[in-house]
C-alpha cells in the first residue's frame, strides 16, 4: 500500500477543524472544474465550425485533388487512370483544366476562372443544391452550356431568361505575334449559362464549362490542370490519401479539403488555439490556488504531522501526502470538469441550448463537434500544471511548518 496516498485520499473527504479550508479546498477544485468544462466546451464548438465549414466546402471542394507540384498543368498519366478507375474506394473523379480567361457578355467584361469538368463528373451529381438560379448542365447533345459563379452574375448582369445574349470567352493564343487586329490574337469562344451556382466568396468569380469546350477555349488539348476525387462514404481519407502519394511521386501534390483551403483552416486554427492558450492560462490560476489550500491543510494537520514524525516519518514522507493531496484536488476537479463539459456538448448537439442570432446563417445553433484528442489535451495539460503546482505548494507548506516547529 502507498501510506502517502492513501493519508492524502483520506484528507481530501475528510471535514477540516476549520470550515474555511473546506472552502478553499471547494474553490480549487471548483476552479479547476469550471477550467477543465470550460476548454472542453470551446474545442468542440470550434471543431464544430470546422466541420460545419468543412461540410459547406465538401459540396464544391474535391476530397482529394491531385496538381503538379510545378506549373500549371501536366500530361494525364494513363496508369493513374487505370489505378483510380479500378480502386474501389474512389467513387468519382475527373480532369480539371482551369485558367483565368476573359468574359464578355453585351457590354460588360469580367476576369474570371474559367473551370472545364466532364459533364457527368462528380461535380454534376452533388451541385444542385448549389443552384441559386437555372439548373446544372454542361452539355446536351451536341450544345455546350456553363454554370457561372454569383460573382460573375453580378459583376456582368447574366440574364438566364435571354437566349439571344451568349457569353464570350477570350483566352490569349499560344505562340502569337503580334498582329494589326488584336483579336487575332485571342482564341474566342460563345457559350450559354444556364445556372448560376452559390458556394463561397472565392468560387465566385468560377465558370464552369465542359472541359472539350474549355480546351478549345485555351488552346491545350493534351494537359489538364488537375485531377479531382471524390471517396465512398467510410474511406480513411488520410491512408488514402497516403497511397496515392506514394504513387503519383514527388512530381505532384495530392491535397485534401484543408489543403485546399490553407488560409481558411490556418485562421480557423489560430482562433482556436489563441482562446486554448486563454483559458490554459485562467486554468494555472485556479490550480495554484492549491499553494493556499495545502498550506491551511498544513496548520490543520499539524497535530497529525506531530503523530507521524514521531512514528518516524521523515520531511519526505509528509511532503508526498500533502503532494498527492494537491494532484487529488486538481484531477478530481479535471474528471467532474470533462464530464460536464461532456454532457453540455451532448445536449447541445442533440437539443441546440445556445441558439446563434441571425437568420442568414447555416445552422440556428453552435455547432459541437466532440473528440477524444480534445479530452486527452485537456487531461494532460492539467496533469502538467497540477504536477507543477503541487510539487510547488507541498516544498513550500511543509517547509514553513519545518520553520515553525
Amino acid at each position: 500500500m502507498n501510506t502517502p496516498l492513501f493519508i492524502a485520499k483520506r484528507y481530501l473527504f475528510s471535514k477540516k477543524s476549520v470550515n474555511a479550508i473546506n472552502i478553499i479546498s471547494g474553490i480549487s477544485t471548483l476552479g479547476v472544474l469550471v477550467g477543465s468544462a470550460a476548454l472542453i466546451i470551446i474545442l468542440s464548438v470550434f471543431n464544430g465550425f470546422e466541420m460545419l465549414i468543412l461540410n459547406m466546402y465538401s459540396a464544391f471542394t474535391p476530397e482529394m485533388r491531385i496538381e503538379p507540384a510545378q506549373g500549371k498543368s501536366f500530361v494525364p498519366d494513363s496508369l493513374l487512370d487505370r489505378t483510380l478507375k479500378s480502386d474501389p474506394r474512389v467513387l468519382h473523379y475527373t480532369e480539371i483544366l482551369q485558367e483565368k480567361v476573359l468574359l464578355r457578355y453585351g457590354q460588360n467584361q469580367y476576369i474570371a476562372v474559367l473551370k472545364g469538368e466532364a459533364p457527368n463528373s462528380m461535380q454534376s451529381a452533388i451541385s444542385d443544391s448549389l443552384i441559386n438560379e437555372g439548373e446544372y448542365k454542361l452539355k446536351d447533345e451536341n450544345t455546350d452550356y456553363a454554370v457561372v459563379g454569383a460573382g460573375v452574375q453580378a459583376y456582368l448582369g447574366v440574364s438566364l431568361e435571354r437566349d439571344d445574349l451568349l457569353l464570350s470567352v477570350y483566352s490569349p493564343r499560344k505562340n502569337a505575334v503580334n498582329s494589326i487586329n488584336p483579336a487575332e490574337e485571342f482564341n474566342v469562344r460563345t457559350i450559354m449559362p444556364v445556372g448560376v451556382v452559390v458556394a463561397q466568396p472565392q468560387f465566385d468569380n468560377v465558370v464552369i464549362v465542359p472541359i472539350s469546350f474549355a480546351r478549345e477555349v485555351l488552346g491545350e488539348y493534351e494537359k489538364i490542370s488537375a485531377i479531382e476525387i471524390d471517396l465512398k462514404p467510410g474511406v480513411d481519407q488520410s491512408s488514402f490519401k497516403k497511397e496515392l502519394t506514394r504513387l503519383v511521386g514527388n512530381d505532384f501534390l495530392v491535397k485534401d479539403r484543408a489543403q485546399q483551403n490553407p488560409t481558411l483552416y490556418k485562421v480557423l486554427n489560430s482562433e482556436k488555439w489563441a482562446i486554448f492558450f486563454i483559458l490554459t492560462f485562467v486554468l494555472i490560476i485556479a490550480i495554484f490556488n492549491i499553494i493556499g489550500s495545502l498550506t491551511m491543510l498544513v496548520i490543520d494537520k499539524k497535530k497529525d504531522i506531530a503523530v507521524l514524525k514521531s512514528l518516524g516519518a521523515g520531511y519526505s514522507f509528509i511532503k508526498n501526502i500533502f503532494f498527492a493531496e494537491g494532484m487529488f484536488i486538481s484531477l478530481f476537479g479535471c474528471i467532474i470538469g470533462m464530464s460536464l463539459g461532456l454532457a453540455f456538448c451532448i445536449l447541445q448537439r442533440r437539443f441546440g441550448l445556445i441558439k446563434m442570432e441571425g437568420a442568414e446563417l447555416v445552422t440556428s445553433v453552435f455547432p459541437v463537434e466532440i473528440k477524444v484528442l480534445d479530452f486527452a489535451l485537456v487531461f494532460l495539460t492539467v496533469t502538467l500544471i497540477s504536477l507543477i503546482a503541487s510539487f510547488v505548494s507541498s516544498r513550500l507548506s511543509v517547509k514553513g511548518e519545518e520553520q515553525l516547529s
